[in-house]
């Protein structure tokens, strides 16, 4: 039996070693379009401050590990995917025979559509080679210029602020983080960033970008900024352009169900480019975080050795460190049709919370300095719990969440009259 996967992040990883243990004697290959060992992307701002070294960000630190586990890793760009003769095209022109295939080929940054995207300065901050260009640009006291402030956006954010740079951000939303926060929760953030001393300008956009010794950046707002480099963070998007022509179902990611499996017989997906069933709203959605795409890939790796895994789904979990400012937002934050919402800001302490009810259901939240709630609203999101009556008490003080915690898991054998 023969293993293909592409894509060597952590899904690919995760997905490998667990075939190997499941088949000691299948032949696996792991495919990367990077001449890099894999490695983790998340680990890219941890280099940006001088924490760790580029080997700090290998996913495997042993530089034998792979060949120890007889996992053949090689490099090329997939091209196209056949499931008639069941291999796949490589940009050089070769092939590769699969018996199954997990795509694990993650997300690709959005590149927006804006003059001057191609000059030398101007990078996204997605691979290893963009660090290294950005860490050589970007100096203490250097201009930069950040576009995006979503949730890899404040990211970035955060490691080059720890350069001492001169900060810049400029975000198209009415607030930043715009898909994870709410209007009070986004707007905090933004106040908490420029009291650190990064500039902010919201509902604004880069129209254009020259280059004139320093760059110069146009804003929709009629701004022209100075910089000396301008990083692109406005978002990615599952990497799935090889499989248009392929059969294999795609909708914003590659569809699979509950084992991880496509449209089409041994062939799978999991991490940042499949799409999954979501409890909480009850369609599919790509959620790109890294503990989904280890479960996701663990899940397929089983059922592509013979065994029997079913993922019990995924939700919309993000945690976020800005500057030392630690948010959370869970499920469907924006809330319901119909639903209710409880909310409580301490503006002078940096403090929020927001819960987003569906009937007596937590649907939804975000919060802003709350980190002894996290697991107490993840456990009530994913696992809809009724909370009855506790649901008022929640409306009028929402930081009775503990309470209502432990009393809607004894009334409910913790959890076994919930959703699932």
């Amino acid at each position: 039996m023969k293993h293909v996967i592409v894509g060597n992040g952590p899904a690919g990883v995760i997905a490998a070693e667990t075939i190997r243990k499941q088949r000691a004697s299948d032949d696996i290959v792991v495919l990367g379009d990077e001449p890099e060992p894999p490695y983790s992307r998340m680990a890219i701002p941890y280099l940006l401050t001088r924490k760790i070294d580029e080997q700090g960000t290998y996913l495997r630190k042993d530089r034998n590990h792979f060949a120890q586990q007889r996992i053949e890793l090689r490099t090329g760009k997939v091209t196209a995917v056949d499931t008639t003769a069941r291999h796949i095209q490589l940009a050089d022109g070769t092939t590769l025979s699969f018996d199954r295939l997990l795509i694990a080929a993650g997300a690709t940054p959005t590149r927006p559509p804006i003059p001057g995207m191609d000059l030398p300065r101007v990078h996204p901050c997605w691979t290893l080679a963009d660090a290294r260009r950005i860490m050589e640009l970007a100096r203490p006291q250097s201009r930069v210029l950040q576009m995006g402030a979503g949730f890899i956006g404040c990211i970035i954010m955060e490691a080059l602020a720890a350069r001492k740079v001169e900060l810049t951000v400029v975000e198209m939303g009415d607030r930043m983080v715009p898909r994870m926060m709410g209007e009070g929760a986004g707007g905090m953030i933004r106040r908490w960033v420029e009291q650190k001393g990064v500039g902010v300008y919201t509902s604004t956009r880069v129209e254009a970008i020259h280059s004139d010794g320093p760059l110069s950046v146009r804003l929709s707002n009629g701004k022209h900024l100075s910089a000396d480099l301008v990083i692109a963070a406005t978002g990615v998007q599952p990497n799935i352009g090889f499989l248009a022509e392929s059969g294999i179902n795609c909708l914003q990611g590659v569809l699979t169900d509950e084992r991880m499996q496509t449209n089409v017989e041994g062939i799978y997906a999991a991490g940042d480019c499949a799409e999954a069933f979501d409890v909480v709203s009850g369609k599919t959605i790509v959620s790109a975080i890294q503990p989904n795409a280890a479960d996701q890939a663990y899940c397929a790796a089983m059922n592509m050795a013979g065994k029997q895994a079913q993922l019990r789904g995924v939700t919309q979990i993000n945690v976020l460190d800005t500057l030392g400012l630690v948010s959370t937002s869970f499920g469907r934050w924006e809330g319901v049709p119909g639903g209710q919402h409880a909310e409580v800001s301490d503006d002078s302490n940096f403090r929020f919370i927001r819960l987003e009810f569906d009937g007596d259901v937590l649907v939804g939240s975000n919060t802003i300095g709350h980190t002894e709630h996290v697991g107490i609203l993840r456990g009530l999101t994913q696992s809809g719990v009724k909370l009855g009556a506790w649901k008022e008490h929640l409306l009028r003080d929402p930081l009775r969440l503990p309470e209502a915690y432990l009393a809607a898991a004894q009334s409910q054998h913790a959890w076994g009259l919930g959703r699932a």
